[in-house]
């Protein structure tokens, strides 16, 4: 089985980075999702796809994965790109559109 180690990206309904610092390793699930016909449950064979381990840092999450023999493989995050924007730019004199209302 294959780990995955990534550092997850915030939510859609979040405007902070809460729970954004920590590493995350987690197994790639091998067999898709079944669902049981008569109760429409999903159920899944791979035990190990409930795993989800944290750490503080991806160098500790490498280095359990190597001590305990995981093959992994890290996802780098994207870092998020922040224009500096100013309300007083909506009214500058040479602006490429103009602005109305």
């Amino acid at each position: 089985m294959v780990a995955r180690i990534y550092r997850p990206a915030k939510t859609a309904m979040q405007s902070g980075l809460g729970k954004t610092k920590s590493w995350v390793l987690e197994y790639v699930r091998d067999a898709p999702r079944t669902v049981e016909p008569l109760m429409g449950w999903t159920s899944s064979s791979d035990m190990n796809s409930q795993i989800k381990l944290t750490f503080e840092t991806r160098d500790d999450a490498v280095a359990y994965a190597t001590r305990n023999g995981i093959a992994y493989r890290v996802e780098e995050p994207k870092e998020r790109v922040r224009r500096k924007v100013a309300y007083a730019d909506n009214f500058r004199y040479d602006r490429r559109v103009p602005w109305t209302h």
